[in-house]
């Protein structure tokens, strides 16, 4: 039971996950090699087969109209040839080629070096291969080639045999010659591929350059902007400030008007026959003390102006002084306050 459970825990989809590298490599030689491979129909050469009947041209195992070829293959005779259709279990594929060696040696009447043996993939499913194995005397084979074909080199052209609709080559003759200028052309189409995907790398990479340097380029830019719109607000920030200190100032300017603009003014409206004694400004308030020849006129004067919101004398704001034959006054003026600005 523990064997059991064990082996289970190794299966996925009918398939041993330990032998997940054989299925791998088992799908590309059937994707390059097999008979119906769509790579070895494009790449591979026609094969003219000459029986005893006539001659057939073939392209990756498949018949074609008769053209011109290359590569001649001879067909034995069925009577040369033992035929044997295996149905194998799916999971038999990883190792197809150990399993028919393991058949050829167990099936073939012949001793193992006058044995020629090739097979062919018929059919699979979900659960089994379909597989015909041919098998045949080397010895007998080049006695049949010698005698019919006048053929003694066992390397000089391919054998063949056919009992079915598809032909199976048969290994161990002239078939590595065509097999080699095939791997060839696979070099050759591979290397392609890899030149293809190196520039399409390249562009990619050129591609991916350009727009990294534009993203640098605009990483700059917003680095720049983000700088400059930083100093805009440090600006901002001054300049606001600054309109602060001026708004403060103008605000005490309002509260404390500047003296001497205030002494300028009085001294234009009291004209030569008066002149100030002293004055005190606090706020809008001012204070003041002078001398004239009449100091009422002086003070009707002052209360005329629109400048001065209020103006009074104070108690005994005006007085003789000797026989100088003028006269001390004081004065309290309230500035207005627009016109303090």
């Amino acid at each position: 039971m523990n064997v059991e459970t064990t082996g289970q825990q190794w299966q996925l989809f009918g398939y041993d996950v330990r032998h997940l590298g054989q299925y791998w490599q088992r799908a590309w030689a059937e994707f390059l090699w097999g008979d119906h491979s769509p790579v070895r129909a494009r790449l591979d050469e026609v094969v003219e087969l000459q029986g005893e009947s006539g001659a057939q041209c073939f392209h990756s195992g498949v018949p074609v109209a008769a053209q011109q070829a290359e590569c001649r293959a001879i067909l034995l005779p069925e009577s040369l040839v033992l035929f044997r259709t295996l149905r194998l279990p799916r999971a038999a594929e990883a190792e197809l080629d150990a399993v028919m060696a393991l058949e050829v040696s167990s099936n073939s009447p012949f001793p193992a070096q006058d044995t020629a043996s090739g097979w062919s993939l018929l059919a699979r499913n979900d659960t089994s291969l379909q597989v015909q194995l041919a098998i045949t005397s080397l010895s007998a084979a080049m006695t049949y080639l010698g005698s019919r074909y006048d053929i003694h080199d066992v390397n000089e052209r391919e054998v063949w045999a056919q009992s079915g609709e598809r032909p199976i080559v048969l290994r161990g003759f002239g078939e590595g010659h065509r097999l080699a200028r095939y791997k060839r052309r696979l070099l050759r189409m591979g290397g392609f591929v890899v030149m293809a995907v190196l520039l399409l790398l390249a562009i990619l990479l050129v591609s991916v350059g350009g727009k990294f340097m534009e993203m640098q380029q605009y990483r700059e830019l917003s680095e720049r902007v983000t700088a400059e719109t930083r100093e805009a607000a440090e600006y901002r920030e001054l300049l606001a400030a600054a309109n602060q200190t001026i708004t403060s100032v103008d605000k005490v300017s309002r509260q404390y008007p500047n003296p001497h603009v205030e002494l300028a003014r009085l001294t234009g409206l009291l004209g030569d026959d008066a002149h100030i004694v002293e004055l005190s400004v606090r706020g809008t308030e001012m204070r003041l003390r002078g001398r004239s020849t009449d100091a009422a006129s002086v003070i009707e004067k002052l209360t005329s102006v629109p400048a001065f919101s209020e103006v009074s004398a104070e108690q005994g704001g005006i007085t003789k002084l000797g026989n100088t034959g003028l006269e001390q006054f004081y004065v309290t003026i309230r500035l207005r306050e627009e016109q303090g600005a």
